[in-house]
């Protein structure tokens, strides 16, 4: 299901372009075009869901299905971790307006390049 306009579901269609890192049957990751870090990708679904809040139990392969791909990705583009854990990469979920979901289709933010501090935001 894909809504009519939704942005995310444009770039899938190809309706908005996009810089592509990577593309399946059921997702679609492209560089976020306000990058917070040297690697920013965006990984949605081409399914449109709300958000992570408005999955439901049919999409649980889905969502995991997202974080195999992260592992690809940060791995393609550098950022994943080596053998002693040094480096990485930040994985983000914003849930709701209050948290900084500014696109209602669920995306994961695949973020690295960069040395992170705790707590975020």
């Amino acid at each position: 299901m894909e809504e009519k306009d939704c942005i995310f579901c444009k770039i899938v269609r190809g309706e908005i372009p996009s810089k592509k890192v990577y593309e399946d049957e059921q997702v679609y990751a492209f560089h976020d075009i306000n990058p917070v870090a040297p690697v920013h990708v965006l990984i949605i679904p081409k399914k449109h869901i709300k958000g992570i809040h408005w999955a439901e139990e049919q999409d649980e392969a889905l969502v995991g299905h997202l974080f195999t791909v992260a592992r690809t990705i940060a791995e393609e583009l550098g950022v994943a971790p080596n053998e002693d854990a040094e480096g990485g990469y930040r994985l983000v979920f914003n849930v709701g307006k209050g948290a900084g979901q500014t696109v209602f289709h669920l995306h994961l933010h695949l973020i690295g390049g960069r040395a992170f501090t705790w707590p975020p935001g």
